[in-house]
């Protein structure tokens, strides 16, 4: 998956999360757990817009790390709706397994660009 085609998913997930937050108004625990998952879910498509401008590739990690940690709350959250009943299972089920797919792509990402960036430390001139 490049980079355009990860923009557009996060962004697609981001609207789900809208969507579904629309859905829970209303419903007074139900809303208020929402609003936490709106703040988490539509923050992953924005840090990785953010990772895609990075000054560096320390700055790349530092962000996509944050889109990982984002989409993992962003879990959290649907569990705990799905948990209390506030919501049927069956409708965050695609959405929770969204989340975790993002997660572990942005985990993935992290990973190599850390091990990307311990060889660009080795192969400067002064290790540095």
């Amino acid at each position: 998956m490049d980079a355009r085609e990860l923009r557009e998913r996060t962004l697609e997930f981001g609207l789900r999360i809208v969507r579904l937050c629309q859905y829970l108004q209303g419903h007074p625990v139900a809303e208020v757990l929402g609003k936490q998952l709106l703040r988490c879910g539509t923050s992953v498509g924005a840090n990785y817009r953010a990772a895609s401008l990075a000054k560096s590739s320390a700055d790349f990690v530092s962000k996509i790390k944050i889109c990982e940690e984002e989409a993992d709350e962003s879990i959290y959250w649907l569990e705990l709706l799905m948990r209390s009943g506030e919501v049927d299972a069956a409708r965050l089920k695609p959405l929770q397994d969204e989340a975790a797919e993002l997660r572990n792509i942005m985990s993935a990402s992290a990973i190599t660009a850390r091990k990307n960036l311990k060889q660009e430390k080795h192969k400067s001139p002064n290790g540095q």
